[in-house]
């Protein structure tokens, strides 16, 4: 199967807030384009997109998922994103590989949260945006509220393309404002109809709205469109597909995705409005060689430029990993060099991707997406490139885990299988971070929320057999100083033969909150011997992982080694280690300590019935409410909360708001832990080290 024309091809990723029908959505495109015979649903677990157990557990997207159809002679690589932040991850790497996006919004609710964060990501990454507000045929279903949410949060780019006909239970049909038709729907299928009569004052009103803003993008379009003169549907599709690329227009359409009620001319649009890779501005890349940047152009002839999007864990096929090609052609059974690794790779048998299953294809051209199996030494955000023009690209923003969970097995004899099976996981996603921590020697694993780990655990169980406990989630507090202090650190010992002697002076300093650890040598004339201050270094940050107030680390603190003295022969570098270390504990004592907590910015959308109950529960967490607001029938509550007051919000939040609130939470910056708090967790520290 040769490579696809680049002109016919159509990069979409489907994102949206939690619950919006992006799955179904994609499940509809499939099914209107005969891929699949039967359009499934996530609550009966048949969904192409959603193949997980745990996906289907929990009735909503975990990971992004790769689909493709062919529509009117195009190839669409549709995307799939998770809604939930804490699988945020895959819906900012996706943005990086699409040139368009369906923005999912479910009509009862509108424009929720995570619309407002992934709309940034597409903004940052000049994804073209076409909305399609879902689910009109539910209880509250408010077209004209949700466009007008819509206008309000994203601005008047945001028109109408397509209006529905009813709505509710009377929802039948959608009218058509670019080619100026009318369907309606009958178990998914559509027929062409007259525009009801009622709607032909809307009908051209939002027409009228549509025209302007596509003119807008061509001056010799307005001036035709402002002198009366007809437009040819060419002019306006033509004009429209600049105004998408451009993020200037964001044409509207609506219907029921689980239906199959507009689902078709959905299709149309994105095929008609979304630029194909060869439309879009040059993509920068970076020469590994020189670090200069680079554009890329979407041409077969040009330098192989190949970017991983996303890595699968398969505990039968190994690992997989989707790509997108930038510029050249990648073929199967050829070779490749990956410079984050500085490796050379062979590439099998290239891959589409349709969810869980795939088909071979002899090569994939520029701007196409595919994967491959069992590269070596390649990981999500790397590059591909041929070793003559060595290519990467800038790294993926990903958000950083905040909660963390200490694991342990079930059954005694699996440490070595949890170690395998985490690491094969965090090959499948980046944000999940595993650590030993070396005081307690504990395996300490850390994602996105309590959820995200969970998720974890259970594919660690489902995929690999291995069970593990989760302890309660510790808060992973620091520790810092006030003010400056010095300390002689002095470690003297003899036992009959050779001794050990070392001796310094330190002085802390208190550093900028997030500026992290300074190290100073400002010895002079030798009384440190130049070849023992990577000891004394050591041995600082060493004592440094442990404070004596939480036992959390030291951060933000500037150390100096100003003098000492040494033995001719008694000292080394253990013996000095072992004084620098004394040394900061003695200085950091002197010094003001204080217990630092991270504090999350948080996101609560619920009813507005719900927001005395909600700020009333936030003030009682310490919470400091930033404002609010409305968001159509909703309200979004802005606050900045401490993480320990949070680790059990979600289930009192279900409770408030009778299952209706959702709330997204990101790490924001680190402050200190009110006195009469940090007593409470010192006495804590204390009571476990003498348990010990």
């Amino acid at each position: 199967m040769p490579a696809v024309d680049v002109a016919r091809i159509r990069n979409i990723a489907v994102i949206g807030h939690r619950g919006t029908g992006k799955t179904s959505l994609t499940e509809s495109f499939l099914f209107k384009a005969g891929v699949i015979n039967r359009q499934g649903t996530i609550e009966q677990g048949t969904t192409v997109a959603d193949f997980e157990d745990d996906e289907k557990k929990r009735q909503h997207s975990i990971s992004a998922a790769i689909c493709n159809l062919n529509w009117n002679e195009h190839l669409l690589n549709l995307i799939d994103t998770p809604g939930d932040p804490s699988f945020h991850a895959d819906s900012i790497a996706a943005m990086r590989v699409v040139e368009g996006a369906v923005v999912v919004v479910g009509a009862p609710s509108g424009v929720e949260v995570q619309h407002e964060r992934l709309w940034s990501h597409c903004e940052q990454n000049s994804v073209g945006r076409v909305i399609f507000v879902n689910m009109m045929d539910r209880e509250r279903a408010d077209f004209a509220a949700a466009v007008e949410q819509l206008q309000e949060s994203f601005g008047q780019g945001a028109v109408v393309a397509q209006l529905p006909i009813g709505a509710e239970e009377d929802f039948t049909g959608v009218v058509d404002l670019l080619t100026m038709k009318a369907y309606s729907y009958q178990d998914g299928k559509a027929a062409e109809t007259e525009i009801p009569a009622e709607m032909a004052d809307l009908v051209e009103e939002h027409r009228e709205k549509l025209l302007d803003a596509i003119a807008e993008n061509d001056d010799e379009l307005m001036e035709k469109y402002l002198e009366g003169e007809e437009l040819s549907r060419e002019e306006i599709m033509t004009a429209l597909r600049a105004g998408v690329a451009g993020g200037t227009v964001f044409p509207i359409a609506a219907g029921c995705a689980t239906r199959g009620m507009g689902t078709d001319l959905l299709l149309d649009l994105l095929v008609e409005a979304i630029p194909s890779p060869a439309d879009r501005e040059a993509v920068v890349a970076i020469d590994a060689d020189s670090g200069e940047e680079i554009q890329l152009e979407a041409d077969a002839g040009a330098p192989l430029a190949v970017f991983v999007f996303k890595t699968l864990a398969d505990p039968f096929s190994g690992r997989i990993n989707a790509l997108r090609v930038f510029s050249g052609e990648l073929k199967s059974d050829s070779n490749v060099y990956n410079p984050a690794s500085k490796t050379k790779e062979r590439v099998g048998q290239l891959l589409r991707l349709q969810g869980k299953d795939n088909q071979p294809v002899d090569a994939l051209g520029p701007g196409d997406i595919g994967a491959v199996a069992k590269l070596k030494a390649t990981n999500t955000g790397d590059s591909l490139c041929s070793e003559g023009k060595k290519i990467t690209f800038p790294p993926l923003a990903l958000p950083n885990p905040v909660m963390s969970f200490a694991v342990e097995p079930k059954s005694k004899g699996d440490e070595e299988k949890i170690g395998s099976s985490l690491k094969r996981l965090q090959e499948e996603d980046p944000t999940l971070q595993v650590e030993r921590d070396q005081q307690t020697n504990e395996l300490i694993i850390s994602g996105l929320s309590q959820a995200h780990v969970e998720v974890i655990v259970n594919r660690m169980k489902d995929r690999f057999g291995v069970e593990v406990e989760l302890k309660p989630p510790r808060v992973p507090y620091k520790e810092t100083i006030r003010k400056s202090a010095k300390a002689q650190g002095k470690y003297k010992k003899q036992t009959g033969g050779r001794g050990q002697y070392g001796d310094c002076w330190l002085e802390v300093a208190p550093l900028e909150r997030g500026a992290g650890f300074e190290f100073i040598d400002k010895i002079v004339g030798g009384v440190i011997p130049k070849g023992f201050i990577p000891a004394v270094e050591k041995g600082v940050i060493e004592a440094m992982k442990e404070g004596e107030l939480s036992g959390s680390p030291i951060v933000d603190v500037s150390v100096t080694v100003y003098d000492g003295s040494h033995h001719p022969v008694d000292s080394s570098e253990m013996a000095f280690k072992i004084a620098a270390s004394m040394g900061l504990k003695k200085a950091i004592a002197d010094a003001d300590p204080v217990i630092l907590e991270p504090i999350m910015s948080v996101q609560v959308t619920i009813p507005e019935e719900n927001v005395g109950d909600v700020i009333g529960d936030m003030n009682s967490r310490r919470g400091k409410v930033l404002g609010m607001e409305p968001k159509g029938k909703t309200t979004q509550v802005n606050a900045e909360v401490p993480l320990a007051e949070m680790l059990s919000y979600a289930p009192d939040l279900r409770s408030m708001t009778g299952g209706r609130g959702d709330y997204t939470m990101e790490f924001l910056r680190y402050e200190e832990v009110p006195a009469h708090l940090a007593q409470k967790i010192i006495e804590q520290n204390k009571a476990e080290k003498e348990a010990e």
